[in-house]
Order: C-alpha cells, then structure tokens, then sequence
C-alpha cells in the first residue's frame, strides 16, 4: 500500500555558542539525496493521518480514541502473568463484573474503571492509567485464551466508560448526576461544629464552579473582607452543572420528526426543571450557613457595638447640655429667690431701722420735756426757750437718720443736764451737724 501523506518538520535553532555566519567553516559537501521506501504503519501514523482528513477540531478526543484502539489491540499480546499490582486496584464485585453494557447509562463509570475513590478528583493521567490495567485485564482476546469466549461485557462497559471519562463535554454531565456523591446540604439546625459541618460541602459543590480557584469557608480567624468576599461569590455562583445525563432517549429507533421534536423539548424542560430546582438547592445552603456562621453573628455584634457606641456618645452629649441647661435655669431661679429673699429682709431691716428711729425721736422728744427743755434746774422755760429747744430738736432729728445717734444724743443730753451745761451741751451738738 502506498500513501502519500505529508510529514512537515523544523529545524531547531543553533546554539547560542555557536560562531557567527561569518566565521563559518564547511567540513563536508552534503550528501547526495536518495529516495527511500517508508511504510506507514502503526497506531499513531493512523491518528496521524486522521487529523489531516477530519475537520474536527477536538485532538484531544481523537488522540485519547487512539490510544483506546491501541491499548486494547496491545491487550491481546499481554502475556498471562503480567503485575498489575493488585494491591493497588479496587475490587470487582460480581455486580459490577456483571454489568450489561446495552444499560451504559446506569453503570458507574467510575468504579469501573477502579476510580471510586477519587472519583470527579481523578485527573486525565489517573483515566489512562487505570483504563490500560482495566483492558489489558479484561480484553476478550485474552479472556479467551483463558478459556472464557464471548466474554466481552465488562471489556465493553470498560470502553464507555473510559470514552465518558475522557470527554470533557461527557464527563462533566455525568459528574454533575454522580448518584455515587450526594445533594444532600446541611440544614443549619446541626450542633456539631459550623466548619466541620458546612466546609465539606462547600468544597463538594465548589467542584461545578466555571471560576477557579474558589474561595475556602476558612475558620474564626478569617478577616471579615474574606468572609464577606466568600458570601458574595456564593451568592452569584457560577455552575456548570447539566442535566443532559438525564435526557430520556428514544429506545424504539422508529419515532419520526415530530416525535424527536416532542421528546426534545419535553427533555429540555425537564434539564431547566432541574437546573432551577439546583439552583434553589445552593441558594438554600449559602442561606443556612450565613444564618449559622458564628462569624456573621460576631460582625453584626460589632456593627451594633459601634452603632450603640455613637448613639450612646449622641445620648450623652444631648444629656450633658440638657443638665448644663437645667443646672443654668435652677441657678438663675436659685439667684432669684435669693435676691427677692435679700430684698425683704433689707425691707425688713428698714422698716425696723425706722421704727427704731422714730422710737428713739419720740424718746429724745419726751426727754427734752422731761429735762424742762435743757433750761436750768428751778428755772420754768419760757415759751422762746420752748421754742429754740424744739426748733434745735428738729435740727437733731433731721440731720441724725440713725437710732443709735439718738441714742447718743439722748444720753449725751441727759448727762450735760445733769452737769447744769444742758443748754451748752445742745448748741455744741447743732453746731457739729
């Protein structure tokens, strides 16, 4: 067979220590051409050449579909006792060795690939390597040689799932179904521990993000800008969970247009069910654990800390200016009352003051009487004497405003009768007023 099939190559660049152009040196003439007969052949010159006829894009898919075929023509030259480390592969229940390969959609593919455990954790690597211990195990050719024949169940739900698994698209869609991994969310009412409750599920569920990384619930000692940050990707989740898995497929083959068309849309409705009903699932878990998140609880106790702190601040300054205020106004009263008090009793100490005052002027009138109006003892005071000692009297009275001056005046008047200078006394009294 001859193909005419182009192999394009590059010649590597020369080395940086290499001389410049001009210092070259030619040691040899090159060679003369030949024409040589290749034959192509093998697994990957097929690949090769399928990539040149295909407009399909996907490389990976068909590069992994290759590497299926040829795992599995290799299985049949494996010899029989060949290690494929036992210890380290999971074990084939008979339930799962018998699995019908026409019910593809119900078998798990992870566990028949031996992938249980990491499940969607399993990268692309993990796949090849447990589907090459899988084929060369169970491929029919060396089942036969063993004795079993037509024994190709298993071989062929190793090949789906292998096929799945390595299609992104497929993948996905049957991870985002896996029975094996539950919906199942916490309902905020749990006692155990918020972290050790609510962080294994959301990390469960971070696996549909379309943005990565995603960030972690953390613990108590998250600052507040994180916590608030982590709430806020949650709430405007962007998942890339699918239902297609689910479609319901026309087993029959002989429906016609309108029949596809009919279960096309009845599919399409039920994926948007789904997706919506998943969608309130996740929306309902991020609300339980913000509801129970001892840090939330701890922010807003702050919040209203601060909040009470200002208000309180508020309270007391309007308190303080309404007391000042107060203890102004009961000043000012307390200053009122005072200065009225001190008036009366100033009225009072003036009108005691002159009802003395007009005592000790009655009292000095009486004594002027009684000292025969300050004339000599024996002598009878005329009526000019009476009237000089009552005009000098008022003098007296009018110039002196005090009681105990009258007073004075009095006694000083009584004592200078006495003496016999009474007359002498009065006139050297008027003149010093």
């Amino acid at each position: 067979m001859t193909v005419n099939a182009p192999f394009e190559f590059t010649l590597r660049a020369a080395p940086t220590t290499a001389p410049a152009a001009g210092a070259a040196k030619i040691h040899a003439a090159i060679s003369a051409t030949q024409e040589r007969v290749l034959s192509p052949v093998g697994v990957y010159v097929q690949h090769y050449l399928r990539r040149l006829e295909s407009s399909d894009a996907d490389d990976q898919s068909d590069h992994l579909k290759a590497h299926a075929d040829h795992t599995a023509a290799e299985a049949a030259k494996a010899i029989s006792n060949l290690d494929l480390s036992e210890e380290e592969d999971e074990e084939e229940s008979e339930d799962l060795l018998m699995t019908d390969p026409k019910d593809w959609k119900e078998q798990d593919h992870y566990a028949v690939l031996g992938l249980s455990k990491l499940r969607y954790r399993a990268t692309l690597d993990d796949i090849i390597k447990s589907h090459r211990k899988k084929v060369l195990r169970h491929h029919p050719d060396k089942k036969a040689a063993q004795g079993h024949l037509n024994d190709d169940g298993f071989f062929k739900c190793i090949q789906k799932a292998f096929e799945i698994l390595t299609d992104r698209t497929k993948r996905r869609q049957w991870d985002s179904v896996d029975p094996a991994i539950s919906d199942e969310v916490p309902t905020g009412k749990e006692k155990a521990n918020f972290y050790e409750v609510f962080g294994p599920v959301f990390a469960r569920e971070a696996r549909f993000s379309n943005i990565q990384p995603v960030p972690e619930l953390g613990d108590d000692s998250t600052s507040r800008e994180e916590v608030e940050r982590f709430y806020e990707f949650w709430y405007s989740f962007d998942s890339w969970r699918s239902f297609e898995y689910l479609d319901k497929e026309d087993v029959s083959g002989g429906g016609n247009r309108d029949d596809k068309r009919y279960n096309d849309a009845k599919n399409r409705k039920e994926r948007a069910t789904r997706k919506k009903e998943d969608i309130q699932r996740l929306r309902t878990f991020v609300d339980s654990a913000l509801k129970v998140d001892p840090r939330m609880a701890r922010f807003k106790e702050e919040d209203k800390l601060k909040r009470n702190s200002k208000r309180n601040a508020r309270e007391e300054e309007a308190k303080r200016i309404a007391e000042e205020k107060k203890a102004a106004e009961e000043a000012a009263k307390l200053a009122l009352v005072n200065a009225s008090l001190q008036e009366e009793e100033q009225k009072k100490a003036r009108q005691q003051a002159h009802k003395l005052l007009k005592k000790e002027q009655r009292a000095l009138k009486l004594a002027f009487k009684s000292l025969n109006f300050l004339v000599p003892a024996g002598a009878t005071p005329s009526d000019a004497d009476i009237a000089a000692a009552t005009e000098k009297l008022d003098k007296i009275t009018a110039a002196k405003h005090d009681a105990e001056a009258l007073v004075a005046v009095r006694a000083e008047l009584e004592a200078a009768h006495a003496a016999g200078n009474g007359l002498a006394t009065l006139d050297d009294i008027v003149s010093k007023l």
